[in-house]
Parts: C-alpha cells; sequence; structure tokens
C-alpha cells in the first residue's frame, strides 16, 4: 500500500512538535520531516508500527503528559551497555543480545527523531571492544554492515544526518566504504545528527586533538605553541557538535568508560538498570522527565542556561533507576 505520510515539527504534529532553535552548522534548525507510515514496517520507519508514537499504555501516557516539550535537552549521549548479561541471564548466546540491541537502538533513534533531539550520539564500539572473541568482533561488523544496508534508505528518507565519530582508519576496509557511503549520502540532511561512536576512545580522541594542533603548528612554522579550550575542542571528533546536556548509561554500571570525557564536563548523567536491550521509549521518556527536574548551575549558585539550550534544565549529580 501507499505509505502515509505523518508530519512532525508543524501544527499537525503531535503535541510534542515543535521548532527547533538555532543551534551549530551541524544540528541546524530542524525543518518539519515526513516520516513515512506504512503497513510494512521494515520499509519505513526504523522502528516496527505507527502505534509506537501514540503512548503504548497508561505509563507512557502519563510521562508524555508531565514531559515538557521546550525544556527537553538539545543533545542526549547514550552509552548502551548490557547486552552480554541480557543474553546471559536467558541463557543464549551473546550474539542475541547483539541482535536485541540494535531493536533497542532502532526504536530509541526513532523516538529522538520524533521528539525532534537535535543531536543523539551513540557508543556503539569501544576502543577496548578489539579485546573480545574475534567471533564476536566479526560478528558485531557484519551486524554493522547489515543495519546500515538495512535501514540507511529510512535515515535518509527521514532527514537524518548520520556522522561517525572514532579511528575509522583502523575498521575493516568494508565497513570504512559502507560508513563512507552512509556520511556522504546524509551529509546534507538538516534534521537529527545521528552521531555513532565506533572504535572510539576519549582518551585517543584528546591525543589526536594534540597531535592535529602540534602539526598544525609545525605546518606553519610556529616556535611555540599553546592551546586553550576553544582550540583542542575545535580538533575533537565532535568539532562543530554541541557538548552533551544528558548522558544516558544502562545496565546500572556507574562509569563513563572512556566516552566522551572532555564533552561531558558539565552534562547530567542518568543511570539506569535497565539493560540495553530492554531500553525502550517509555525508559527514554523517564530519563528525559528526570533530567527536566534538576536545575543546572555550572558552579554558580543559581540556575543558568548553557549555551544554546532552549531552558534550564537540573543539576550535576548522577540519579540511579531502576
Amino acid at each position: 500500500m501507499t505509505p502515509t505520510p505523518l508530519l512532525i515539527g508543524g501544527k499537525r504534529g503531535s503535541k510534542l512538535a515543535r521548532q527547533s532553535p538555532a543551534t551549530s552548522k551541524s544540528c541546524a534548525d530542524t525543518p518539519r520531516v515526513l516520516l513515512s507510515v506504512a503497513d510494512n514496517p521494515s520499509s519505513d520507519l526504523p522502528v516496527k508500527t505507527p502505534e509506537l508514537w501514540k503512548p503504548a499504555n497508561r505509563q507512557e501516557t502519563e510521562l508524555l503528559d508531565k514531559l515538557d516539550s521546550k525544556r527537553l535537552p538539545h543533545h542526549v549521549a547514550i552509552i548502551m551497555d548490557g547486552n552480554g548479561r541480557w543474553a546471559e541471564r536467558r541463557h543464549l548466546p551473546r550474539v542475541a543480545g547483539h541482535q536485541r540491541g540494535v531493536k533497542a537502538a532502532r526504536e530509541i533513534i526513532e523516538a529522538c527523531a520524533r521528539l525532534e533531539l537535535p543531536c543523539l550520539t551513540l557508543y556503539a564500539f569501544s576502543r577496548e571492544n578489539w579485546t573480545r572473541p574475534q567471533a564476536e568482533v566479526d560478528f558485531l561488523m557484519r551486524l554493522l554492515r547489515e543495519y546500515l544496508k538495512r535501514e540507511l534508505p529510512t535515515i535518509h528518507k527521514n532527514n537524518i544526518r548520520l556522522s561517525i565519530i572514532g579511528r575509522e582508519s583502523d575498521l575493516p576496509d568494508a565497513v570504512r566504504k559502507d560508513l563512507d557511503r552512509a556520511t556522504q549520502l546524509t551529509s546534507t540532511n538538516t534534521g537529527m545528527n545521528l552521531v555513532v561512536a565506533l572504535n572510539y576512545g576519549a582518551r585517543a580522541e584528546i591525543v589526536d586533538a594534540f597531535n592535529a594542533m602540534l602539526q598544525k603548528a609545525r605546518a606553519n612554522g610556529q616556535a611555540e605553541f599553546r592551546a586553550n579550550e576553544e582550540e583542542i575542542a575545535s580538533h575533537l571528533y565532535t568539532a562543530g557538535l554541541p557538548d552533551p546536556d544528558l548522558l544516558i548509561r544502562t545496565s546500572g554500571e556507574m562509569r563513563v568508560s572512556n566516552f566522551l570525557l572532555w564533552q561531558i564536563a558539565y552534562a547530567e548523567i542518568y543511570v539506569t538498570e535497565t539493560l540495553w536491550p530492554d531500553f525502550s521509549r517509555t525508559r527514554l521518556l523517564e530519563a528525559l522527565l528526570d533530567y527536566q527536574k534538576r536545575e543546572r548551575r555550572y558552579g554558580g549558585l543559581t540556575a543558568t542556561r548553557s549555551p544554546g539550550e532552549r531552558s534550564s534544565h537540573g543539576n550535576r549529580s548522577a540519579a540511579a533507576k531502576g
């Protein structure tokens, strides 16, 4: 059947539809976005059915009613943890957890796009993950390629811009080619910026930034080199992106695992016991509501807006949720 367009971002959208404020060149004003809805979910939305946008139960209805669309974070970053434990608890192979984790990622990407969050960053594969069994690493690379092949048309059609951060040069050639094609195809899209961290490590990112600055200084014949925060930020993988307002970690682990160490200096941290494969739109809404209850002081005595924020948010404590 012919897909039925669902307009979000204008008056005909959900009650959460809004106009995005001006931001950096990588997360520009979000225009109206057409999301196709059809009986065949695999060929349209990144999630299975259009009903997902409607409250699936009373809990979602209550959460959506409480959510202030004008005080949503500008940039959400997520450490997707717990795939292996999810599988082990069900006496399944670890790869089953990774497969289920892809479904969770699809649901969260779609939900964030419908909420019109300008930026979403997902920690997909760290530099330390290479130490896992080779069979598991190979499976993860195949899973990534399969995901891109299946979902890229939908991502592009929904005006989402895909970006990759990390040392891409160390990834397999076939994976790099697929990533290059995906990022080039979506490079001019103006909707949500979906950032995927692959072969990523924050310390490596900072080392790469300083090496790039030193190389530039030498090329310019500078006898001395002195860096400042702005110069360092402009050489990070995330140059041009706003710093995360909210960092979500699943699986209950109270650590940041070498993820965006520079960028999360003032991010709100939300930790949930929920394992990543079980992290649903309901859990996302709970995290956003918790975020909206906080006051962000940035070392001062009164709540302050960060550059580019839509409104004031919360303090810098970490909240553990079940």
